[in-house]
């Protein structure tokens, strides 16, 4: 029998994506589920976006159009990031493609080679080290730890650069911890990758989704533009997931070898998507804001009450929409908490080792349900852990 390629033995999939299938199992029995899992905002875009995709369809966008992106869609995009994040950023520097995944995997395609060592936060993305390892790069962690509020250790870093050091990858705010790296250690990441001339991919997927101050990107910073990689998209922010579009935005010579790869690979993202994207940018009804505050208030509740679970403990996040909750004192290995909590108690999380090593004492929890199913869950995980209190000290 003809074989498989072997790089496909090395990539991983999603732990999420896997809870959520015993999720709908169980759903489908005539269990009651909520759903903590998947990192997607139980929000739906705004109205103004839909109906710029409904005419866009009706109005024949739905041609083959340029491999980069539509050029009003890029320009929207450098535009948006000036006015959010204050960087100087030209249309030529800006890439679409259909969804953040596979700007990412684009950008990685470009620059890793075989043999090359990436750094990359552990916990994390497990995509990061996963598409690494079917570049045949070797994929080197540095930990993101709670004693440190979950921010890198430079020392650390610096100490894992070696000469087949090529990339540096950082998400911040971060999944799945919700931490956002302080300006030192943005600063001192620029550094490092200047002193040894590193690429950087600075993930900023949830650039947006901010509960104090603004978002300052690596790209601004002296000498880093030229460097830098910038992930982006509108499935979190935006809420559009399913609608698949990301971008992203490097110097022209880096964004034409992507384009390359579009070339030989997706051929265009779909023209219709696009235009409705530069309607979401606008965002004219201030939806952005109003979810954001909404993700405030539900991390408020959450993590507040479950801080008062015996054997939880959880960080109040900056950004995002997770909760990284510390399960080390319930006595059990997280994978079982998460088999308890979703077999027993209705409610779907993910143990942490789906993160990264550093993840195995935790478990993650998506605020992407509605206040009144957060506050079912929370019950739900109270009586959960009472019952094993209970069991303790028989």
């Amino acid at each position: 029998m003809a074989k498989i390629a072997s790089r496909i033995a090395q990539l991983t999939g999603e732990g999420a994506l896997a809870v959520f299938t015993r999720a709908k199992e169980l759903e489908k029995a005539g269990r009651s589920i909520i759903h903590l899992e998947l990192g997607e905002p139980d929000f739906h875009p705004a109205a103004p976006v839909v109906d710029a995709l409904r005419a866009a369809v009706a109005d024949g966008r739905d041609r083959y159009v340029a491999t980069r992106g539509i050029p009003p869609l890029r320009s929207a995009i450098a535009d948006y990031l000036k006015g959010t994040r204050g960087l100087d950023v030209a249309a030529e520097q800006v890439l679409v493609a259909p969804g953040c995944k596979m700007a990412l995997a684009l950008a990685m395609m470009a620059l890793i080679e075989p043999g090359d060592e990436v750094l990359y936060p552990d916990p994390s993305f497990p995509i990061y080290p996963s598409f690494t390892r079917g570049l045949g790069a070797k994929a080197v962690p540095y930990a993101l730890r709670e004693e440190n509020k979950f921010q890198p250790d430079l020392a650390e870093i610096a100490a894992k650069i070696t000469p087949k050091t090529r990339m540096l990858i950082f998400n911040s705010p971060n999944n799945p911890t919700g931490t956002v790296f302080s300006d030192s250690a943005i600063g001192q990441i620029a550094e490092l990758a200047k002193k040894h001339d590193l690429w950087v991919i600075a993930d900023e997927i949830y650039a947006r989704i901010l509960f104090r101050g603004e978002y300052k990107s690596i790209w601004a910073l002296p000498g880093m533009a030229e460097r830098t990689v910038i992930i982006d998209g509108f499935s979190k922010s935006f809420a559009m997931t399913g609608w698949r579009l990301g971008y992203a935005v490097a110097q022209k010579h880096v964004i034409d070898a992507l384009d390359m790869l579009v070339l030989n690979t997706f051929t265009c993202t779909a023209e219709f998507s696009q235009v409705a994207a530069i309607e979401a940018l606008r965002d004219s009804t201030n939806a952005v804001p109003a979810m954001v505050e909404e993700y405030r208030k539900r991390r408020d509740l959450f993590v507040e009450r479950l801080n008062r679970i015996p054997g939880f403990r959880c960080q109040s996040p900056d950004g995002a929409f997770y909760a990284w909750v510390n399960i080390e004192e319930t006595g059990m290995p997280a994978e079982e908490v998460q088999r308890v909590l979703l077999e027993e108690a209705g409610v779907a999380g993910i143990a942490g080792a789906a993160f990264g090593a550093e993840g195995k004492n935790y478990v993650r929890f998506s605020l992407v349900s509605a206040t009144h199913l957060l506050e079912d869950a929370l019950e739900r995980i109270q009586r959960v852990s009472s019952r094993w209190r209970a069991a303790v000290a028989r």
